[in-house]
């Protein structure tokens, strides 16, 4: 069965932001490649402007966001689903739910609505109260108006039954294993093997770099510690400031050429994953796949990816501790290669891709049979 798909809800594709660009990515040009009919909306002001993109149609739509700021993005999404009702898709898969789900009644009538319900974004540090409190509101319009579910974890999955009592299907982001070209990306002269930490993520409070930098700030480390990402924001120019003393740390700034992050992931001693909101977080698959060691933060989101296969801090203090302290011997070559084995048979974008096209034809055929049984009904 060939259908015609919508994804919206992201800044579009190609990725250059995050979370969902990415995995909107990959399984776009997935499915157009298994037969379907695939169309991804993109913000004019997206870095690419062509119609198309590896046989995935492109729709530009005006998002003020650069104007007037946050409120922008619910415009955007208003106007991403005033076009797709003129367009006659199968489904439509929207990827999260902050700025959409208030459109809930313009939601396609006649399209099976599938959403990604991304990652508890109300528990995220960086937003007041009163944000919080919206955005618990638009996860619950999301259930409302929205037919079947997709979980990119399974503390997510577990949640989303106990507070809503919906099944969700669980499909997870995907990786790709780590290649030859990418391994000779750095010279030794850029990354010396094993010479330094490093963390890489978005500059915000939940992602815990002020904790990881306090501890590694306080340990007798000789080693240097590499911290990607862009600090233009105010809690990245806080703490670039608050550790500005300390010459092993060097802020590199965001890169987003792919195969030269993965091959500092794959060269650094221990790299650091903060990050304690959300589900599956993209950026530790990659390092899974890179072949780095892991150190993440201890909550239930890491420990369902990483198991045994990590070690684990709650503070600076532990660390402090894991600066000083980690080997790298058998344990931990044998903690790399059992995530590498995760990626390789759980975490793949062709297994992703699958499962995507999977749940997503099962509920159009669900959604199409209720109708008709509903009719039948009717007409008695």
């Amino acid at each position: 069965m060939k259908l015609r798909i919508a994804i919206l809800g992201t800044r579009g594709i190609p990725n250059y932001y995050g979370g969902f660009e990415h995995i909107s990515e990959y399984v776009s040009a997935g499915l157009v490649k298994h037969g379907h009919a695939v169309t991804v909306y993109n913000s004019h002001n997206h870095p690419y402007s062509k119609d198309n993109w590896n046989g995935v149609e492109i729709r530009h739509c005006y998002d003020p966001e650069y104007l007037i700021g946050t409120a922008g993005q619910f415009i955007y999404d208003m106007n991403c689903l005033l076009d797709a009702r003129k367009r006659n898709f199968d489904v439509v898969m929207l990827m999260g739910y902050t700025s959409s789900s208030v459109w809930g009644p313009l939601y396609p009538k006649n399209s099976t609505i599938i959403s990604n319900m991304d990652g508890m974004e109300w528990k995220r540090s960086k937003y007041s109260r009163a944000v919080q409190k919206f955005l618990k509101y638009a996860e619950k319009l999301a259930v409302q108006y929205s037919q079947y579910y997709v979980a990119d974890s399974m503390v997510i999955k577990s949640y989303l039954k106990d507070k809503y009592n919906i099944d969700s299907k669980y499909i997870p982001y995907g990786a790709d294993v780590f290649t030859d070209i990418e391994r000779e990306q750095y010279h030794f002269t850029q990354a010396v093997k094993e010479d330094y930490f490093l963390l890489m993520a978005r500059m915000e409070p939940e992602n815990n770099i002020e904790t990881i930098l306090e501890g590694f700030n306080k340990s007798n480390s000789t080693k240097s510690f590499k911290v990607l990402g862009n600090t233009d924001n105010r809690f990245g120019k806080f703490i670039t400031n608050r550790f500005a003393n300390d010459e092993r740390i060097q802020f590199k700034g965001a890169i987003f050429d792919t195969p030269k992050v993965r091959s500092l992931q794959n060269n650094s001693y221990l790299y650091f994953h903060g990050h304690s909101v959300g589900g599956t977080n993209p950026s530790l698959l990659e390092a899974m796949a890179s072949e780095a060691l892991i150190a993440a933060h201890n909550n239930p989101f890491n420990k369902s990816v990483l198991n045994k296969d990590a070690f684990y801090f709650s503070n600076a203090a532990e660390v402090t501790q894991l600066v000083e302290n980690v080997q790298r011997k058998d344990l931990e070559k044998n903690m790399v290669m059992n995530n590498l084995r995760k990626i390789k048979y759980q975490f793949n974008w062709e297994r992703v891709i699958d499962q995507y096209e999977e749940f997503i034809v099962e509920s159009y055929k669900r959604k199409n049979y209720e109708a008709i049984v509903a009719d039948m009904r009717y007409q008695r």
